[in-house]
């Protein structure tokens, strides 16, 4: 269930706001009782404490309480999204006099919108999934949707609250649980719900930055997509300039190729990956630079051959060097491959590879001067775009949808090869990243995910941008990931 209202007020200061567990919420949040914080994960990601007010005939029911992680992120146009979800903690076990709810998804979308009257506007929307457990659920229905519409009362009670208080910075203040040892919560705070996957590392300050880090145009001048204007794709003469047109002399030798994870291209299927089209992803226009368009990015560069699904006790670098690889097979046909490497740490390390596969790079074009560019230009071009067409909606908002130039987010290995390139791109560098691999992992045979890659276009010559390729990923299983035999 959802409730959406508009405030008056910026996004700075209503997530401030949203974030504080202190005395000040009992002012908007009529569910709020008690809340204190069990461990800080890092700067995006904390577990809490939470005791809820719900008002529901006292008399037959017990109280209420919760013990969930909270992950947030500032979006380039503004935006704030905090998410909720249970999860376990061992120094926030049951208390006394209180019922355990369950959130299976929930949280905060926190959107700018244009000024009115020259005051600020902000939307607000509230999600809330949540099981309140206990027999009062089973046996009084009215309860469930009671609590739930009291607790998404939170967005009147904002509204309310910054239309009689001035704007002031409202610093998040939670207090610690008691019980709580600080010495226990370092230690044990890098394990996740999911043992064999890692989703925190040690703070690292500049890794606190948000994931979707554009460039420094977009970030300025990024819109809505619903704002953008309509557009066509221009792939004429001006195009032509790139060097980046499809070969025109016949078509690629598919035979031959093949990766450990299976394509299925029909809709329902499972632990699979196909082709996404091209047209789902926006991208910048040829005048992009003039009116901050985009466009359907059409047919990319680049066909997807195979993709490997690995797992090992330790990361899997230089993949492409493996005896029977796709990469090794495109050599043979004399084809150019890149390999893309999305490295997944914890106890059990995974890799999910993608092989595309093209003819000769075109001397000049802006794929060619990315292959063979040094790696300060490679980090400021390498581009995802990222999508969740098929997900909760926790698991969406913590992805998003907004370019990520990967090489600001991450750290990223290039291996130049004498007909390839290998992107070795390892998330566990970054401490946001692994924040949504916690959200996401644990929920992963449920998702269908969407990936685009490209080389961000920045001057006129170089515009209108063109995908590497894209990939639909869908309902994948972690035990379907096989051992690699990689040459030392």
């Amino acid at each position: 269930m959802k409730a959406v209202g508009v405030v008056e007020a910026s996004c700075e200061a209503i997530f401030q706001l949203v974030m504080s567990m202190d005395t000040t919420r009992f002012e908007w949040d009529c569910s709020f009782q008690y809340g204190s914080l069990v461990e800080e994960v890092d700067g995006h990601t904390a577990i809490l404490y939470h005791r809820l007010q719900l008002d529901w005939f006292s008399a037959f029911t017990w109280p209420r309480d919760l013990c969930y992680v909270r992950y947030w992120r500032r979006n380039d146009d503004g935006s704030y999204v905090v998410l909720f979800q249970s999860r376990e903690h061992p120094n926030c076990g049951p208390q006394p006099g209180f019922v355990r709810a369950h959130i299976e998804s929930g949280g905060f979308n926190i959107s700018p919108l244009k000024s009115r009257n020259g005051r600020v506007r902000t939307q607000v929307q509230h999600l809330m999934q949540i099981d309140l457990k206990g027999w009062g659920v089973g046996y009084l229905p009215s309860f469930q949707q009671h609590s739930l519409l009291h607790m998404l009362n939170s967005v009147a009670g904002l509204r309310e609250w910054f239309s009689q208080s001035d704007e002031s910075q409202i610093l998040p203040r939670i207090p610690v649980m008691d019980n709580m040892a600080l010495s226990v919560s370092s230690k044990k705070g890098k394990k996740t719900q999911d043992s064999t996957v890692q989703t925190s590392l040690p703070a690292d300050e500049s890794r606190h930055s948000t994931v979707e880090e554009e460039s420094d145009e977009d970030e300025e001048f990024l819109l809505p997509e619903s704002e953008l204007e309509p557009s066509t794709r221009e792939l004429d003469a001006d195009g032509k300039l790139l060097g980046l047109d499809e070969e025109d002399s016949g078509e690629i030798d598919f035979s031959g190729f093949s990766g450990n994870l299976r394509r299925d291209d029909r809709d329902n299927s499972r632990d699979c990956w196909r082709i996404s089209d091209g047209n789902n992803f926006r991208v910048r226009s040829k005048n992009f630079i003039y009116d901050k368009s985009k466009v359907p990015a059409g047919k990319p560069l680049m066909e997807l051959v195979a993709v490997d699904w690995f797992k090992d006790v330790k990361r899997m670098d230089h993949v492409a060097k493996r005896k029977g690889c796709a990469v090794q097979v495109a050599a043979e046909k004399g084809l150019f491959s890149l390999a893309i490497n999305l490295q997944v740490p914890g106890t059990t390390n995974y890799s999910m590879v993608f092989y595309f596969v093209s003819k000769k790079l075109i001397p000049n074009s802006l794929l060619q001067r990315f292959v063979d560019g040094d790696d300060e230009f490679r980090n400021s071009r390498f581009k995802l775009i990222p999508s969740v067409p098929k997900g909760s909606w926790i698991v969406r908002q913590s992805v998003g949808s907004t370019p990520c130039l990967l090489g600001k987010a991450v750290d990223i290995t290039y291996i130049r090869g004498a007909n390839y390139l290998e992107i070795d791109v390892d998330i566990g560098s970054s401490t946001v990243a692994n924040g949504v691999l916690g959200l996401v992992c644990g929920v992963i045979t449920t998702l269908v995910v969407d990936m685009a890659f490209l080389v961000q276009g920045h001057t006129y010559e170089e515009l209108p941008e063109r995908l590497i390729g894209a990939v639909r990923m869908s309902h994948i299983e972690l035990s379907s990931a096989v051992v690699p035999v990689l040459e030392d």
